[in-house]
């Protein structure tokens, strides 16, 4: 396989930086070939401007119109197309990241923000006329992982733990973003204790990482309800027959029996 990693973190020395490494080292070993978007060693800037997208002083600035129009001209800033290209060529997508204050790295959600533009991750329509989404979009086909450190103990981030369950304070960028655009998304891998690693820490939690990225292209992925997969009503709102008496997140993940009913 052709994997992206997508690395976010200003030190190469803390726990996301010595597996990133180990990462890219174990898949190398395994047969794929790896590009790699570190985004701090690129200098990528976050901030989305007018000037991506070729725009004067004194125009409105539309994000959605401005970037459909942009990427429908290929007027983008190079950086932005270098990175859709990535993208498009790779057959999986690792994201990896510290987890601050419950999100993304300010460096990997501008990364988003300005790769993710109209046209290309959103507001595409299929030959049937209906918006590419949900399971579908420019990431069909394409594998996706996240990987993330913090610094809390990994019993505070379980379903019943203080700080959320880690597949919910994911789901904005799991569900909302790689699923959006139609990746096939696996758990995600988090890893605790960041902030006091040891190296014998290090070596365990590159262990499980080698572990899960053995099993990059075969792993079952998160059950995610597509859009057009019948679940949802024309509002798109889920059936009263799915997740019955149930609200949240959860419901838009389907339960083991429907998956095994599908399978």
């Amino acid at each position: 396989m052709d994997v992206l990693w997508v690395v976010a973190h200003p030190e190469p020395r803390s726990l996301t930086g010595v597996l990133a490494a180990e990462g890219r080292t174990a898949l190398v070993e395994q047969g794929h070939e790896v590009e790699v978007s570190d985004l701090y060693a690129m200098r990528w800037d976050p901030v989305l401007t007018r000037s991506d997208y070729g725009l004067d002083a004194d125009e409105r600035l539309s994000v959605s119109t401005a970037s459909r129009r942009a990427f429908d001209a290929g007027t983008l800033p190079p950086e932005i197309r270098a990175e859709q290209a990535k993208l498009r060529r790779a057959d999986a997508l690792v994201l990896q990241f510290p987890l601050w204050w419950f999100g993304l790295p300010a460096i990997l959600k501008g990364w988003v923000d300005r790769v993710f533009v109209e046209g290309f991750a959103y507001g595409v329509r299929g030959p049937d006329g209906r918006t590419r989404r949900y399971g579908d979009g420019v990431l069909a086909g394409k594998r996706a992982l996240v990987v993330t450190t913090t610094g809390g103990p990994d019993p505070v981030f379980g379903p019943r733990g203080i700080n959320g369950h880690a597949e919910e304070l994911l789901f904005p960028l799991l569900h909302g973003t790689l699923f959006y655009a139609g990746a096939t998304v696996l758990p995600p891998l988090l890893i605790p204790g960041a902030d006091r690693f040891t190296e014998a820490d290090g070596a365990r939690a590159g262990a499980a990482l080698r572990e899960r990225l053995a099993g990059l292209g075969t792993e079952a992925p998160l059950p995610y309800r597509p859009q057009n997969g019948g679940d949802y009503d024309e509002s798109l709102v889920l059936r009263p027959h799915r997740a019955p008496g149930q609200a949240g997140l959860s419901v838009h993940t389907a339960d083991t029996a429907e998956v095994r009913a599908a399978g």
